[in-house]
């Protein structure tokens, strides 16, 4: 009897370790990455469509290559991804669901972090970012107050710290010289001007900061 009880608590004890080990990849969903309180979390781009237009006026690097971003928030053992997308706005979302979002239309999420001489702006990011959920997406992708697009969120809620930086937006198809013929058609139906030479920002764009440094992928 001695000897059946020893090896039920041993069973229960394994499974018990069992059960807290795949609790804590659960809760994770870092890979081989130790996610931390502000990583960016950058999207991959596609090759056609809204993202590869965005791309193929933005990218600077070949290891570069993203349409969307997010802010990391950890609280407690639960994760989130503070960030602006076409469905839903500016919203805080299950990293969990974050992650299947983009798995669903087959994109990679990249790891950026700030390095460690800037991390102190990282709680009052956060805490910014966190005033501005709730807003609408900018779908006309021009600076405004009332709502956001993805990188627009992420730039403004470290702005006080001036991490990243506005800077002239191109349309400018790198192959022909001239406006992307996505763009021009895009702007042509909601009956604006392409902003070209407007302040903005863009994922790739804030990719390239001196300030981040990548981490690895999920």
């Amino acid at each position: 009897m001695i000897f059946k009880n020893k090896i039920k608590k041993g069973i229960v004890a394994g499974l018990l370790s069992l059960f807290m080990i795949l609790l804590i990849q659960c809760n994770s969903y870092s890979g081989s990455v130790q996610l931390q309180n502000g990583d960016l979390l950058f999207v991959t781009a596609k090759e056609a469509g809204l993202s590869g237009a965005i791309n193929n006026v933005t990218q600077k690097q070949k290891m570069a290559s993203f349409d969307h971003i997010g802010i990391l928030e950890k609280e407690g053992h639960k994760i989130f991804v503070l960030h602006a997308a076409p469905k839903g706005g500016s919203q805080k979302q299950s990293l969990k669901d974050f992650i299947e979002d983009q798995k669903k239309d087959q994109q990679n999420i990249v790891v950026y972090r700030l390095k460690p001489e800037y991390q102190k702006s990282i709680p009052a990011a956060v805490e910014k970012a966190q005033s501005m959920l709730g807003k609408p997406y900018n779908f006309n992708y021009i600076l405004d107050e009332g709502s956001y697009y993805c990188s627009d969120f992420v730039e403004r809620a470290f702005s006080d710290n001036h991490i990243f930086k506005l800077e002239p937006m191109t349309f400018i198809d790198p192959k022909t010289g001239k406006i992307n013929a996505f763009w021009q058609e895009f702007y042509t139906k909601k009956n604006l001007k392409v902003p070209e030479g407007e302040p903005g920002c863009n994922p790739n764009g804030l990719a390239g900061s001196e300030k981040l440094e990548r981490v690895g992928s999920l």
